[in-house]
């Protein structure tokens, strides 16, 4: 069996590195062939015949660590599995779109506004629209961009000032309004789902900061995962379609929340707090599903 991985055709960062060793160490030790390529050499096209021709025709699945949703459908129009699937990615990828697709599930998430559509530069804030959020989520409240990994392109609002400001920074570009949970303020518990279940989960606290993520200076620590948190990332992981996953979950005052969902989710951070080896639980994974 021989598979590929893709990562990112220009971001070359060294979670991204470690991930890709650490699953092609698992999956080589259940003699799975591995190759890791940048995804920057066009692995699929549209033929001048309205056909699909792709370079990987010689790899049985690809680990898919990228975000470009067209190659990744492109390849499994190809016939190539991947894993996560383009679907599964792309609706990660946007985590509005991810609150949709998990909305009407019985997931508690936090209250959350879609920031409006704006294509002119010029145009003038809507502060009107910003009172409707301000009376909706009160403060704080959180802006944050639709897309963004590691904690980037979130902001915490205190007043309206602040607010404006955060919108602003995001009129151009996809971002969501969302309820600020006071009680999980600088710590969350990240859940990773592999094939349906959930193997492991760390509490993870910030350094200072009101996010939790280890990119920017939180740390975690092992715990032994509640009920309901197990079940709502599982939940969430089957209604996805993911094959992997990691599901970040805030405590709540009577519960817990969703907040997102992350399909490229690193696991050298939760490997060293749990001491559980996710990078082959994920290899096991992929290696049976291919054989089925």
């Amino acid at each position: 069996m021989k598979g590929v991985i893709l990562t990112n055709a220009y971001k070359d960062i060294p979670q991204t590195r470690s991930q890709c060793a650490r699953l092609k160490e698992e999956l080589e030790k259940l003699h799975v062939s591995i190759d890791i390529m940048r995804n920057d050499f066009f692995a699929a096209n549209i033929t001048s015949g309205g056909d699909i021709a792709s370079k990987l025709s010689g790899y049985d699945f690809c680990i898919y660590l990228d975000k470009d949703k067209y190659i990744s459908y492109m390849l499994e129009k190809a016939g190539i599995r991947l894993f996560n699937s383009a679907q599964a990615i792309e609706l990660c990828d946007d985590k509005m779109t991810t609150a949709l697709a998990l909305s009407n599930s019985g997931i508690p998430m936090p209250k959350t506004l879609p920031g409006l559509l704006c294509y002119d530069e010029s145009a003038p804030l809507n502060e009107q629209a910003l009172r409707i959020v301000e009376e909706e989520l009160g403060y704080p409240v959180i802006v944050k961009s639709s897309f963004g990994s590691m904690g980037t392109g979130v902001f915490k609002a205190e007043n309206f000032e602040q607010l404006k400001g955060a919108a602003s920074a995001l009129k151009m570009q996809p971002h969501l309004f969302q309820q600020y949970i006071t009680e999980s303020a600088g710590r969350d518990i990240r859940v990773i789902v592999i094939g349906g279940k959930a193997v492991a989960a760390m509490e993870r606290i910030s350094g200072g900061d009101f996010r939790s993520n280890i990119a920017i200076g939180g740390r975690g620590l092992k715990i032994d995962m509640p009920v309901q948190v197990k079940e709502m990332a599982e939940k969430a992981a089957a209604l996805l379609n993911l094959d992997y996953c990691g599901a970040d979950i805030l405590f709540g005052k009577e519960g817990f929340y969703l907040c997102e969902v992350n399909s490229n989710a690193f696991f050298d951070g939760i490997e060293a707090a749990t001491g559980v080896n996710i990078a082959k639980l994920y290899a096991n994974h992929i290696a049976k599903t291919m054989i089925n």
